[in-house]
């Protein structure tokens, strides 16, 4: 009978203490890599290839997929420097946004995914909406992107 008391005991003891959700370094962890990717985005922005640096480890994998007009999925891998150089050369007369709609984060350890939800305008029209897809990793303390994949489209994007 103790036995049984004891095992029903500690049912509800771990019970409540997963019912009670994120515990709060994870909550923590979570508010981090939410600001290195609003970070990311301010220096996309601005235009400020110093503060995407900030958010990123040395060695970043840029990757993209879509359909083409004919359907057909689209695959590349871009060099960070020339994303950094296509953004910083974008003319001041082109106004361009990229709205984050919607975040997911998992964070297990060291490692994090961020499912990101976007639109983008430009010249304050619609131009395609998708997700990023961040993977990151908190190297000693700081947390820093090492991957991006995003996917573009219009199909879904508006909700009307």
């Amino acid at each position: 009978m103790r036995t049984l008391f004891s095992l029903a005991l500690f049912c509800l003891v771990l019970s409540t203490t997963y019912s009670q959700g994120l515990n709060p370094p994870e909550i923590e962890a979570q508010q981090q890599i939410k600001q290195v990717i609003e970070t990311f985005f301010d220096g996309f922005h601005k235009q400020d290839s110093s503060i995407i640096k900030s958010t990123v480890a040395d060695k970043v994998v840029l990757q993209t997929t879509g359909k083409d007009q004919e359907g057909k999925t689209r695959f590349r891998e871009e060099q960070f420097a020339k994303f950094l150089n296509s953004i910083c050369s974008i003319p001041d007369s082109v106004k361009f946004e990229e709205k984050l709609t919607s975040f997911s984060i998992q964070v297990d350890r060291t490692m994090a995914n961020a499912w990101v939800g976007y639109e983008f305008w430009l010249n304050n029209e619609f131009s395609h909406c998708g997700i990023n897809s961040f993977q990151l990793v908190d190297f000693d303390g700081e947390w820093k992107i090492i991957y991006l994949i995003d996917t573009r489209g219009k199909a879904g994007c508006m909700k009307e």
